[in-house]
């Protein structure tokens, strides 16, 4: 719910940094729409990601941490979802393993799984990929061929 929230502001996608770490100003990127969803549910990803990071460092390969851009780079996100969350199928033949709200991570984007399916069942992906977006929440798992992994938040 705090995905669609999000990507119901309409942001238009720019990369910026923001001293704060979170954008303030209708713009955003794919891992917007993950800390926002991950907001919504409670937890402060960008605080999450500076934790991990301190904690893990030699995972991360960054030379100078910054928590206000560490949260919102994709290699960064994989690492910390890789560390901190439950890891799940890439296969999309196992479609029932497949659950809105998992989070969804590509090469270079991440999205969250829609509860939304098409008429095979396979979940659409919430995300916010490039300026030229017409929706927010679309059908690509199947046209998509470098799925990174495949993850769900779980206490």
């Amino acid at each position: 719910m705090g995905a669609l929230a999000y990507v119901d502001t309409h942001p238009k996608y720019k990369s910026r940094y923001y001293s704060t770490g979170y954008p303030d100003d209708g713009y955003g990127v794919c891992t917007d729409v993950v800390a926002n969803a991950m907001g919504a549910a409670g937890y402060d990803l960008m605080e999450l990601v500076a934790e991990d990071i301190r904690k893990h460092p030699s995972d991360y390969d960054i030379s100078e941490p910054d928590p206000n851009i560490d949260f919102r780079r994709v290699r960064n996100l994989k690492v910390y979802f890789a560390n901190n969350a439950v890891s799940l199928t890439t296969d999309l033949q196992k479609i029932d393993e497949w659950q809105g709200g998992d989070i969804v991570i590509f090469r270079n984007h991440i999205g969250i799984v829609s509860d939304r399916r098409n008429k095979d069942g396979v979940p659409y992906v919430i995300h916010h990929n490039d300026p030229r977006q017409t929706a927010y929440e679309q059908d690509i798992l199947e046209s998509r061929n470098d799925i990174a992994g495949h993850y769900r938040v779980s206490e």
